[in-house]
């Protein structure tokens, strides 16, 4: 048996190649391939390029695969998603599920738990005992992705205006975020910001400039993380809430580049996990997301996969 497990975000998109015990024999990595974000026509070359690299020139047909993307969780994004791979060319079954469901298999496995992704973009997700779900975020950028790198970076910028406008008090992520986008002048970010960052990765980049000029003292860059806390403590109060699981004791998992590169922001996040939950067990997810991928790819091509639903 071979499969494919995929973990396809805002910035990167990880594909593992594994057997029937899920040992990895191959992997490949490319850009981002969030639907919502980067289009159809930019998610599928994305997947057609790091699935043939995975499977490198192996002729063998995968026995499934499954598909763990940032932005899709609706049935006509699972639509879309299944013509792209009907296109591609790889006809075994494909499960596609929202890229939160494979970082809490990968921490947990079938177990209930709830999972906080955080990176360019932002969501919670959990299961219960029940095997019921529940989600809170994961809206986009435009409407939601609160406490997000884009978010965080987004709020930097507009720090750096009400700065400039004497609307806002002095901050040094003014320096910070023109040496970033290396321009010299506040005016100059405006071209800058729409222009030539039409994908948000330089935004959302921002947030370990943030998070420097948090631990130098910077005030405004404080404010700015402990916001960004709040705002992902409030989804995790709604997911616990939803399924019932406040006074469990379950792993409660922090998934994605953010908590990983921002470290201010983990542990403010930890520190009032208590609150949302009392019994639950912090912790960082640190392998790939993409092994929770593999999991289900192996329980699809063994009969099917249990999908949790709302």
């Amino acid at each position: 048996m071979l499969v494919l497990g995929i973990d396809a975000g805002g910035t990167k998109t990880v594909c593992l190649l594994a057997d029937a015990q899920g040992t990895v024999l191959g992997s490949a990595r490319g850009g981002g391939a969030n639907l919502q974000a980067q289009g159809e026509l930019e998610v599928e070359k994305t997947l057609h390029d790091v699935m043939d690299r995975a499977m490198a020139g192996r002729r063998q047909i995968p026995d499934a695969v499954c598909l763990g993307i940032a932005g899709v969780d609706r049935p006509d994004d699972t639509a879309v998603i299944e013509g792209i791979m009907r296109r591609i060319g790889y006809k075994m079954p494909a499960l596609v599920v929202n890229d939160a469901l494979i970082a809490l298999v990968a921490a947990v496995g079938e177990a209930p738990g709830i999972v906080i992704v955080c990176g360019t973009g932002s969501i919670c997700y959990g299961r219960n005992a029940d095997g019921r779900a529940a989600r809170s975020g994961g809206w986009g950028y435009v409407i939601g992705d609160e406490g997000s790198g884009y978010w965080i970076g987004r709020r930097a910028l507009a720090a750096v205006a009400r700065h400039a406008d004497g609307r806002g008090p002095a901050t040094s992520l003014t320096g910070a975020a023109l040496s970033h986008f290396g321009v010299d002048t506040v005016a100059e970010l405006v071209h800058e910001v729409h222009a030539h960052d039409p994908r948000r990765h330089r935004v959302a980049g921002l947030g370990a400039v943030v998070h420097a000029a948090a631990d130098a003292g910077d005030a405004v860059a404080r404010a700015i993380l402990d916001d960004a806390a709040a705002e992902l403590l409030h989804a995790a109060a709604s997911v616990t809430a939803q399924l019932g699981m406040r006074g469990g004791a379950f792993p409660f998992v922090l998934a994605g580049g953010m908590f990983h590169g921002l470290p201010l922001l983990r542990e403010a996040v930890l520190q009032r996990l208590s609150e949302v939950a009392p019994h639950c067990h912090p912790q960082l997810l640190t392998q790939e997301p993409a092994l929770g991928a593999v999991r289900l790819a192996i329980a699809e091509a063994r009969g099917g996969a249990v999908v949790p639903q709302y």
